[in-house]
């Protein structure tokens, strides 16, 4: 990984470990209000959490993410074939930045780890929402959508579900 002080000033506000971090919170928050039968627990598996940023911080594919969970995970696959054979390599890619992220968000207590989901610190709601009025309608729009992505993933199923439609491993 590049040291921070040697990046691009717009690599330093996209990948700042705070960010990422806000963005993780997010799509952990958005998980905890679905109820699946399939997926019981409280949180995203953390293995999901490494799809977040490269769905999220990359526009097209952020733009290119449907409106509401009504749209499957698997008929927005089938309608984004592009889109999808390109998130893998940008997944990996971005792994140093999540890691951060998690590593970030869970010294500061932004998030913590239940056996293998990841669990949002609902203490930090406001201070989320009130960063995200101050942002500019970019930062909006990818909180909003790390949100929905979070509540998305929990909705189709298991980490090997999702990772499975996606076409990416571990």
């Amino acid at each position: 990984m590049t040291p921070w002080d040697n990046r691009a000033q717009e690599e330093l506000a996209l990948f700042n470990p705070s960010f990422c971090a806000t963005l993780l919170w997010c799509a952990a928050e958005g998980a905890t209000h679905v109820e699946n039968a399939t997926n019981l627990t409280h949180g995203p598996e953390s293995e999901l959490l490494y799809l977040v940023l490269p769905l999220v911080l990359h526009r097209v594919t952020r733009d290119a993410l449907p409106r509401d969970t009504r749209t499957s995970l698997l008929t927005w696959t089938n309608s984004n074939s592009l889109l999808c054979r390109l998130l893998a390599e940008r997944a990996r890619v971005l792994v140093p930045f999540t890691r951060v992220g998690l590593n970030f968000g869970g010294r500061y207590s932004l998030l913590r780890w239940d056996r293998q989901t990841v669990v949002a610190n609902s203490s930090f709601k406001k201070k989320i929402e009130g960063y995200a009025k101050k942002s500019t309608t970019e930062v909006q729009d990818c909180i909003r959508r790390a949100s929905f992505v979070g509540k998305w993933f929990q909705r189709t199923g298991d980490a090997s579900t999702v990772m499975a439609i996606l076409g990416v491993r571990p």
